[in-house]
């Protein structure tokens, strides 16, 4: 980890000067420290998690009746592990200085509303709980290897943004938000439940990685400028703005493709397609989108079709 520094509570100097570093009026913030710690939560990405367990059940409905105390376990390691994540990035680029000239909301370690210790006590609280979820999954399963599984999701979610070379950094971010939100969440909650990985749920764990790798995009879109401050190379700023919006709507086409799919197999499935009431207006925000804000109406909306991509293909798999 890099060197914590000691930071001024609340950055008064912003505060004072009402702007943020970029000069576009700074983010007001939570008013309570529940608020910002609920903010600090980032409820809006938990769709993120949600999506491929429903997708995973659903395919498991295809092999077998399920059980749903295994299902809510997998559900409680997806949220749980989400929320972990969202605290750690918060303290590490926090202390990294990363969140100095953010234009969106306010994050607890980088505005100094919450001391750095703090916020990565409660992500190692989140972190545990994820385990301990895990470890009665493996307890009932007894497929003790999934163990290293969860390991390595929880070490992914760690140097996201953590350590001394944090792959968020590097532009690999999609590359592990595509594999553990997409490939391992889903196929891992299929064999928790069904015992197997059918295509169902190879298939739709790459729908969930392409929603994942969509929302992180715009997410990252709207931070190009001040990431390249700071020396944050995400994929976004390695390629630009005009190409990374081409790149979301790639991945919106990849989720779309394989619906269409599915929608020649279940009867159901065609109903998902209601979903372009939500991307279609946030495609074309995010064709002409200027100012940030308009960036995370994107990332919004995208989350909300993550969440209603998810859990309709799951149960047009499952019914």
């Amino acid at each position: 980890m890099s060197k914590t520094k000691k930071r001024p509570s609340g950055n008064p100097a912003r505060q004072a000067a009402g702007r943020s570093a970029t000069g576009t009026p700074a983010p007001r913030g939570p008013r309570s420290a529940f608020g910002a710690w609920v903010a600090g939560a980032r409820l809006r990405t938990l769709t993120l998690s949600v999506a491929p367990v429903a997708l995973g059940a659903g395919a498991a409905m295809v092999i077998t009746d399920i059980s749903k105390t295994r299902l809510l376990l997998c559900l409680l390691v997806a949220v749980f592990l989400q929320i972990g994540v969202n605290y750690a990035n918060d303290y590490s680029d926090g202390v990294r200085g990363t969140d100095d000239v953010r234009v969106g909301p306010p994050r607890l370690t980088g505005s100094g509303l919450v001391p750095a210790k703090r916020v990565l006590a409660v992500a190692l609280v989140f972190f545990g709980l994820a385990a301990a979820s895990g470890v009665v999954i493996t307890v009932l399963t007894g497929h003790w290897w999934l163990l290293a599984v969860g390991a390595a999701a929880i070490a992914a979610g760690w140097f996201y943004t953590g350590g001394k070379h944090p792959y968020g950094y590097y532009a690999l971010g999609e590359l592990f938000v595509f594999v553990f939100f997409g490939l391992v969440a889903t196929a891992g909650t299929t064999f928790i439940l069904a015992g197997e990985v059918n295509f169902e749920s190879w298939a739709g764990g790459v729908a969930a990685g392409a929603i994942a790798c969509a929302v992180l995009m715009a997410n990252n879109i709207r931070d190009i400028e001040q990431d390249r401050l700071v020396k944050k190379r995400t994929l976004a700023v390695l390629i630009g703005r005009t190409a990374s919006r081409i790149v979301y709507v790639f991945w919106l086409l990849v989720a779309y493709a394989i619906l269409a799919f599915f929608s020649l197999l279940y009867p159901l499935a065609p109903l998902v397609f209601f979903t372009l009431l939500v991307t279609v207006p946030a495609t074309i925000i995010m064709l002409t989108a200027k100012k940030p804000r308009e960036f995370v109406t994107v990332l919004q909306l995208t989350s909300l079709f993550g969440l209603l991509y998810g859990v309709g293909l799951g149960l047009s798999f499952g019914f």
